[in-house]
């Protein structure tokens, strides 16, 4: 279970960056700083944009229950998964632009289907010490969904990944007071016999 404060969405993106520029770095893209967190609306140089599109619910991986830290109950957390939308880019001419683009995006959808849960070392910050891991799997939206989900103003729609990041756990900040029982008191009384 994936555990943390407000940072575990940056925190999940940057494992997801970590590994898709492990694994495709120097081949096919020749440099990391070339895989980025970015709108797709914002890529300036980049080959490959990560880009966290919406947060949902996950109520499969929700908690309920307080949770005690010394005097106090913290609220439960928040289970939700991310949706990542990947996109490539190519500077190759008009002729052969597009199958570069699907070259790349068939490379990630290999590692992330070889990688379907990142654990250990391949976590970052607020993660680095979850059991569970991160899961990654891909979201099966069709050219409809895909469409509405690409609302970059006048960037036209491109063909992208949608990957899944979760369940992660956003930490709850209120809290409830409690108070240890310092004295009970017990009270016994005799039956009565009857005869």
């Amino acid at each position: 279970m994936s555990m943390g404060s407000h940072m575990v969405i940056a925190d999940a993106g940057a494992s997801l960056l970590k590994l898709l520029r492990e694994e495709m770095v120097p081949d096919p893209v020749f440099r990391p700083e070339l895989i980025g967190m970015a709108s797709p609306a914002d890529k300036g140089d980049l080959v490959i944009t990560v880009f966290i599109c919406s947060l949902r619910e996950n109520n499969e991986a929700s908690r309920s229950g307080m949770q005690p830290e010394g005097n106090v109950l913290r609220y439960p957390p928040r289970a939700v998964d991310l949706e990542c939308l990947i996109t490539a880019y190519s500077n190759a001419d008009i002729l052969t632009r597009s199958l570069d683009e699907y070259r790349l995006l068939g490379k990630v959808a290999q590692i992330l289907h070889d990688n379907s849960i990142l654990r250990g070392p391949m976590l970052e910050g607020t993660l680095s010490d979850s059991e569970a891991g991160l899961r990654i799997a891909p979201v099966p939206y069709g050219t409809e969904e895909l469409t509405r989900l690409w609302q970059f103003g006048d960037h036209p729609y491109k063909f992208s990944l949608v990957y899944k990041l979760g369940p992660v756990y956003l930490d709850s900040n209120r809290v409830k007071s409690t108070s240890r029982v310092v004295e009970r008191k017990i009270t016994l009384r005799e039956k009565g016999r009857e005869g």
